[in-house]
């Protein structure tokens, strides 16, 4: 079974809550990164909106397949 595969048969047991529990830890570990790494945040705006939008294609492509 590939890493994949592994995570995808895990993946499928979380609660919605537990998928809400892990974006928050996502979104709480970027805060402390950008704290203690400061040049994270003296980017342009655009290059965090690329970032957003490359990240935002697949779940969105899917949604509308």
């Amino acid at each position: 079974m590939s890493l994949k595969d592994y995570v995808d048969s895990k993946i499928k047991k979380c609660s919605w809550i537990d998928i809400q529990c892990i974006k928050l830890s996502v979104f709480a570990f970027a805060l402390v990164a950008a704290k203690l790494w400061p040049p994270l945040l003296s980017l342009e705006w655009y290059w965090y909106a690329a970032v957003f939008v490359l990240a935002a294609l697949k779940p969105a492509y899917r949604m509308m397949k």
